[in-house]
């Protein structure tokens, strides 16, 4: 009964509308004039645009694994056909007798490990790429909640919570129909073409930070902290969605990542600005979605 009381809060607060505030200010302020970059599309198979390097050497690394795959594919259906037409009672009545070759055996032992040293050899770098973490120039610590994310900068004094938006908030916030289940009251503000290094923990279960446009994934596991690092391409200003990637609970599904590339000059200025108004009151500052939720 507890939890199902817990559950239909969470659910009225997603519903709930918004009270105006730093939240409210900071998303709005920030969210006109920013194209939806970083979004699935209905029915896509494909990579979203990798907008970092880290997103474009995963991409690399996949189309070659895809080549390398389909000329495996390729062969030994040629050769499935091949022994099915040369082999079968009509062409070859009388069977061979021989259990053995040697150069058969030597050849595909040789050539799979030739392959995965090949594989190894490009995926390698990509993984120490992915988790030596470079010197930062901005900080942000995301922590998981069931379920919502709150992003802190520490080095600004400034945190406050992430809720998903619900229908008909879609508007106001200068979203679509098409963002919902992915657009969020308020997003994590970074800079391009400057290096973001992301701090994720968990404050009950685990929870995992994924955006795919930055090829970027991290389990935030209660008690720890992991980091992951991206850098946005210069000229990749805008929207940025992803989702948390790990089973938390009854509300997993709804618990979403936004994220607003801006420039350095827009990043700046909302860290002096809007972005201060987080800092005034002295902590976190949560949206009132969550007052509706504590209160039901």
């Amino acid at each position: 009964m507890a939890l199902r009381t817990k559950i239909g809060g969470l659910w009225a607060a997603f519903g709930a509308s918004i009270a105006a505030g730093a939240a409210s200010a900071q998303t709005q302020g920030l969210r006109e004039g920013l194209e939806v970059i970083g979004a699935p599309e209905p029915g896509g198979v494909n990579f979203q645009t990798g907008v970092t390097s880290v997103a474009q050497d995963i991409r690399a690394l996949d189309t070659l694994l895809l080549v390398i795959t389909a000329a495996i594919v390729l062969f030994v259906t040629a050769l499935l056909i091949w022994s099915i037409l040369r082999h079968n009672a009509r062409a070859n009545p009388v069977p061979a007798t021989f259990t053995h070759n040697t150069k058969i055996e030597v050849t595909w032992t040789v050539v799979p490990l030739l392959i995965l040293v090949v594989i190894g050899a490009f995926s390698l770098p990509v993984l120490f790429r992915q988790q030596t973490i470079p010197p930062a120039d901005v900080v942000v610590k995301a922590t998981g909640y069931q379920w919502y994310w709150g992003y802190e900068y520490p080095e600004h004094g400034i945190s406050f919570l992430s809720i998903m938006l619900s229908e008909d908030q879609l508007a106001e916030y200068g979203y679509t129909r098409d963002e919902f289940l992915l657009a969020t009251d308020a997003a994590m503000v970074v800079p391009t073409g400057r290096t973001v290094v992301v701090q994720v923990t968990a404050a009950d279960v685990i929870h995992s930070w994924t955006v795919p446009a930055f090829g970027v994934k991290q389990d935030g596991v209660p008690g720890r902290l992991a980091e992951l690092w991206f850098e946005v391409d210069p000229g990749q200003e805008g929207v940025y969605f992803g989702q948390c990637s790990e089973l938390c609970g009854a509300a997993h599904a709804y618990m979403p990542i936004t994220v607003f590339a801006v420039t350095p000059e827009e990043y700046e200025a909302w860290l002096a600005g809007e972005a201060q108004e987080f800092a005034s009151v002295g902590g976190m500052r949560a949206p009132r979605t969550l007052e509706l939720a504590a209160a039901e």
